[in-house]
């Protein structure tokens, strides 16, 4: 297999990842809200819920943005 084969397959693997955390993320975000209105938690909780999913959301975003960086570098240049 190429090197850029494997850098490719990499980044594949990457943004999979990304795409998973950010549908789970989203899915159990909700679910934590809709749970939490249904069981009368406090606000605080749903604040703390909101407050994991918007880090989630912030390395998905990181990841992302790692990802583009890498796809953009020419071929030799790698870390």
């Amino acid at each position: 297999m190429t090197r850029s084969k494997q850098r490719d397959m990499r980044l594949a693997r990457q943004a999979r990842m990304v795409a998973v955390v950010i549908a789970a993320t989203m899915v159990l975000w909700l679910g934590a809200q809709w749970l939490g209105g249904r069981a009368g938690l406090e606000s605080r909780f749903a604040f703390l819920f909101d407050l994991a999913a918007l880090a989630a959301f912030v390395w998905a975003l990181a990841v992302t943005w790692r990802i583009w960086r890498r796809q953009k570098r020419p071929e030799g240049n790698e870390e």
